[in-house]
């Protein structure tokens, strides 16, 4: 069994589990390609809008912060 922080992909998840982390994964990719058909495929595995809103908030702010960390040099030695 491949660990989640390795490569959730080859993690064992539930459907709905690895359809969040899809769209976690898109949405840091590339923001813009997340569609109205992203957002009914979510609530399809049983996601609420506030839940689609919180996983999207989250997944915003990680970014933000990974990249002013990035920008910084925060951990480089």
């Amino acid at each position: 069994m491949v660990a989640l922080k390795a490569d959730y992909r080859q993690a064992e998840l539930s459907q709905s589990d690895r359809a969040l982390l899809d769209y976690a994964r898109q949405i840091t990719d590339d923001a813009t390609t997340a569609s109205e058909a992203t957002i009914e495929g979510l609530r399809a595995y049983g996601f609420d809008d506030r839940a689609i809103l919180q996983a999207t908030l989250i997944a915003a702010w990680f970014n933000y912060v990974n990249r002013v960390a990035d920008a910084l040099g925060v951990g480089r030695t």
